[in-house]
């Protein structure tokens, strides 16, 4: 076994494997059973201290909040460690001798030994707090002084320094259970052991802030609960000697009366995606002269005259009402089908479009759903606060049930499929937050799934690339939106 322990940050690999809070148990059992007392917490406690001076190095007074358990046990040892480097840890305890593991009750002891200092309240300044209050097996909200501390904590300018997980994020899914959320962004979080999905969708990116790892040098070969796509990349290189047949045909059909601009976001998406062509078939007879003198790369056609047995076909971008008479014909028809927005709401009320919807996969046809949390909902005839309470069971739930991709946005995107272990996506930020967006991911997964790579894995680099334009939008750039999206996904 490697006895190295290296904190890192989340940038040298494309993918890292995330480990549930069960998971992440069974994997601490097993290393305590193979190593000495207290080796573990000896590790995590110097790792804390180690981040702790890498992100405050000039931090003279650090609080240290610690809960009853073995969390606040690595935020004891931290507080040893800072000690003896000349630094001042104020400890706030909660726990109680004699009534702690058997691991925390020895950071206790050495705590006091070293001769650090614990008092009942937070101090009244400090330079850097370190949230060890409760880790993985937390499942409901904070009580009484934990709450009060934590209250401090999220409104405090001071950077922060949480040990696992924040204290009230559920390290499964992402739900922040405090009523009191950070309010400034100067957040850091080591993760201890594993990864946690948790950290990286719903409410954990703004809880989590910048995520460090520290597997504690153990090594174990449990397959992980789902992975985080942290890295680009890279499409695949195109030939020099091709043309645009060499790269597939997307088919947009949606742009009812009034909603014609989300069909052009995502033949857009498509085009600028790497589609070798594109047909805007579009729902509004009235407008399609005018769409195709403006966009002339687009080649827009009456909806049912396209060989969608030939194309991907990417459906529902502003459909409204009027998509649901198509539905029948492009979920038979439909050589590989993205279905988005009004295209989902109709399936939702429709048993026989979810028939013909899960039929698909027998027939070898890849269908992608691109739902939002609401829609997610209607597809699962619950509430949109269930979908977000689990993305993750969510997402698989949508999976099994019509057997297709799934793509549930939002913060932390998980793609989901039959065959695969779910993927949380890590780029993307709220400049994504506007109207249009996910019609451009729509187009884009379009085009992607049409060429040489794996669906699912052509998926998951679309949905990269989508949010990867936002997190590297310079600062003097035009003013971000959904068209300046569509022309920068490539």
């Amino acid at each position: 076994m490697n006895t190295q322990s290296l904190t890192q940050a989340l940038s040298s690999q494309t993918q890292w494997p995330l480990y549930s809070a069960a998971l992440t148990q069974t994997v601490e059992h097993q290393a305590q059973a193979a190593l000495a007392t207290y080796t573990l917490m000896a590790r995590a406690g110097l790792a804390t201290a180690q981040l702790a001076m890498a992100i405050a190095p000039h931090a003279q007074t650090i609080w240290i909040a610690c809960g009853p358990g073995n969390n606040g046990g690595d935020g004891l040892e931290a507080a040893v460690h800072l000690q003896a480097w000349g630094k001042h840890p104020v400890v706030t305890w909660l726990g109680q001798e004699g009534h702690i593991p058997q691991d925390a009750q020895q950071a206790w002891l050495r705590a006091k030994t070293a001769g650090v200092a614990f008092q009942k309240q937070a101090p009244a300044q400090f330079d850097l707090v370190i949230d060890a209050l409760l880790g993985i097996g937390a499942d409901r909200p904070p009580e009484g002084l934990m709450a009060q501390w934590l209250d401090v904590i999220a409104n405090t300018n001071i950077p922060v320094l949480c040990v696992d997980v924040p204290t009230g994020l559920s390290a499964d899914t992402g739900e922040w259970m405090t009523s009191t959320r950070p309010s400034h962004h100067n957040r850091h979080t080591l993760s201890l052991l594993t990864l946690k999905p948790g950290l990286f969708t719903a409410d954990g990116r703004d809880a989590a802030g910048q995520v460090w790892f520290n597997d504690l040098a153990v090594e174990h070969a449990h397959p992980p609960t789902a992975w985080l796509q942290y890295s680009h990349i890279a499409p695949h290189a195109k030939a020099l000697n091709s043309h645009k047949g060499s790269f597939g045909d997307v088919i947009v059909i949606g742009g009812a009366p009034g909603m014609t601009g989300a069909a052009v976001l995502a033949s857009l998406g498509a085009l600028h995606g790497g589609a070798g062509r594109v047909f805007a078939g579009m729902l509004d007879e009235a407008a399609a002269h005018a769409i195709a003198a403006t966009h002339p790369a687009l080649m827009v056609r009456p909806p049912m005259s396209l060989p969608l047995d030939e194309a991907t076909v990417v459906c529902g971008c502003g459909g409204g009402d009027a998509v649901r008479a198509l539905l029948p014909h492009v979920l038979s028809s439909s050589k590989n089908l993205v279905l988005d927005a009004d295209a989902l709401n109709a399936i939702a009320l429709d048993t026989s479009l979810q028939t013909l919807l899960t039929n698909r996969r027998a027939r070898g046809k890849p269908t992608v759903l691109t739902p939002h949390p609401l829609e997610a909902a209607r597809l699962l005839q619950s509430t949109s606060k269930q979908v977000q309470h689990n993305r993750l069971q969510a997402a698989q739930e949508l999976t099994e049930k019509f057997q297709t991709h799934v793509v549930l946005k939002g913060s932390g995107s998980v793609i989901a499929s039959p065959k695969h272990t779910s993927v949380i996506n890590a780029s993307g930020n709220p400049l994504l937050a506007t109207a249009g967006t996910g019609d451009v991911l729509a187009g884009l997964i379009g085009a992607y799934i049409g060429g040489p790579t794996d669906t699912f894995e052509a998926i998951c680099q679309a949905v990269y690339s989508h949010g990867h334009v936002a997190d590297v939008w310079p600062a003097k750039a035009p003013a971000f939106d959904a068209a300046w999206l569509a022309a920068s996904v490539r």
